[in-house]
């Protein structure tokens, strides 16, 4: 089923996630909606609080985002749980948009390297190191499960320049070509 996602303004997307259980309700019913959520939306990651749940909750699928000669390096992946142990390599900027934001899009800097432990939907225990653009999309999601998001990271100019349009966004002046749930519709 598709959720709906959350636009921007919406408090669940500030508020740090909490960690679940195996018996977390219907949970593999949840997996289900957010990868059909994801791609009903042309995502390549969606988080927990962006269909309305402050849980540690991601999932990722990066194979679209490959070069054709490197398709094989993307992944699809859930993670539940996630914690970072470490962010290193060299910091680059790579446009970046996001399904709660939708239509902007802006450079945000990020360390090419990310070490992470997580549980996969059958909660076994990870821990590997992820690189790239893999590690961007962990990155930007694992910022959702936080309370953080994209236009945060931006510089202070860009943040000028897109404003009113997050202002659109938070008053529902703004129409989405996927399901989303705004504070409030314009009349």
């Amino acid at each position: 089923m598709v959720l709906p996602i959350y636009a921007y303004g919406h408090g669940v997307l500030k508020k740090k996630g909490e960690n679940i259980s195996p018996d977390y309700p219907d949970l593999p019913q949840l997996i289900e909606n957010m990868w059909e959520t994801m791609e009903n939306a042309n995502g390549v990651g969606l988080a927990a609080p962006q269909v309305g749940l402050s849980i540690r909750m991601f999932v990722i699928d990066t194979f679209d985002m490959m070069e054709e000669n490197h398709r094989e390096e993307g992944m699809r992946k859930v993670f539940i749980n996630a914690q970072k142990l470490e962010e290193g390599g060299e910091v680059s900027a790579y446009e970046e948009g996001c399904l709660s934001i939708p239509e902007i899009r802006g450079d945000v800097e990020r360390p090419a390297q990310l070490r992470l432990r997580y549980l996969d939907e059958q909660f076994v225990e990870h821990e590997e190191v992820f690189t790239g653009i893999n590690a961007r999309v962990i990155q930007h999601e694992y910022d959702h499960i936080d309370g953080v998001l994209f236009v945060e990271h931006l510089k202070p100019l860009k943040k000028r320049l897109i404003k009113r349009k997050l202002d659109n966004i938070k008053k529902g002046d703004f129409k989405s070509t996927y399901k989303m749930k705004f504070i409030s519709i314009k009349k």
